[in-house]
């Protein structure tokens, strides 16, 4: 809580209370019928009527200021999040940019590596699963 919000509150509050006092002399200079101690007591109770309002002013200023601060610090929070935002985008295009320029990555890096003279002939298996040796022909025959 801001100072000025805390002592425009306590102000305020001690005002009130000590408002009690001249009042309750003045219900009984009343009730004697004492005009001059009735004059008094509400002088007194003005002043910390009076004194009470100044202090609550106070205690709204620093709430405003109070209130303003928070939205400034707010503020300050989201651009930091959002700058942190951008530094990690960035970092991330330029990791996907590197990985990119390798041929290792590339579809076609990986047919540059392909021999063709590693290709093997065609693997065929007969139904109880051992390995036919292969035909020179092109045609593929099904059996079943």
């Amino acid at each position: 809580m801001h100072t000025k919000t805390i002592e425009g509150l306590v102000g305020a509050s001690t005002n009130v209370n000590l408002l009690n006092t001249p009042m309750r002399v003045f219900k009984e200079a009343r009730r004697r019928g004492d005009t001059a101690t009735m004059e008094r007591a509400m002088e007194y109770a003005g002043d910390f009527s009076e004194r009470a309002e100044k202090y609550q002013v106070k205690a709204d200023e620093g709430m405003e200021e109070e209130a303003k601060e928070e939205k400034e610090k707010e503020k300050l929070e989201r651009e930091k999040a959002i700058e942190k935002r951008r530094e990690e985008k960035e970092k991330l295009e330029d990791r996907v940019g590197e990985g990119k320029d390798t041929k290792a990555d590339s579809v076609e890096g990986r047919q540059e590596t392909v021999k063709p003279d590693t290709v093997k002939e065609p693997v065929i298996y007969t139904k109880t699963g051992e390995v036919k040796p292969g035909e020179q022909s092109s045609n593929i025959s099904v059996s079943v």
